[in-house]
């Protein structure tokens, strides 16, 4: 079976509903396991939020299958909206979505914080990824990643920017 390739680009305006709907399909399981899953309200909240500025659409074949958001904070970046449709995921795209953003921030010297539902299996995916727990809810868990130094030939680009065509 040949896979298809995926890539990123820069969200615009027009995404916010693919991308609503990517978010509430991801999203479902782990929502009705804490009862917490609404038909209208897992969409609205991603419209609510929505800051194409920040946020990378991932699309494999032409059509929108997931995204990723990092908001500048205060102290730190935040990780947000980092979804993929349930099909492609175990497949590396998270891992090197997210491996590209913690390069990132790890040049700037830059922690970076999320939150991720309580018992969601993407909990496993940032600690491997050097994420720790910050605090926690009976809904949420917040974790964050410092920022690691960077020694010798690593310090300079990666190669491995967010943007280019992939397969996974």
């Amino acid at each position: 079976m040949v896979e298809a390739e995926w890539r990123t680009r820069q969200a615009t305006e027009a995404d916010v509903e693919a991308v609503a709907e990517v978010r509430a399909v991801a999203m479902r399981g782990d929502l009705e396991r804490l009862g917490r899953y609404d038909e209208h309200r897992v969409r609205q909240r991603l419209r609510d939020a929505w800051a194409p500025g920040n946020t990378l659409v991932v699309e494999e074949g032409g059509t929108v299958v997931g995204c990723v958001a990092l908001r500048q904070g205060e102290d730190a970046h935040w990780l947000e909206h980092f979804y993929l449709a349930p099909r492609l995921q175990g497949r590396g795209i998270g891992t090197a979505l997210l491996r590209d953003l913690l390069e990132t921030a790890d040049r700037e010297g830059r922690r970076v914080r999320l939150n991720v539902l309580q018992g969601s299996a993407a909990r496993r995916l940032y600690e491997r990824h050097g994420f720790t727990l910050e605090e926690e809810d009976a809904v949420d868990v917040f974790l964050v990643r410092e920022p690691r130094p960077q020694y010798g030939w690593f310090e300079g680009e990666s190669g491995l920017r967010a943007g280019g065509l992939r397969s996974s």
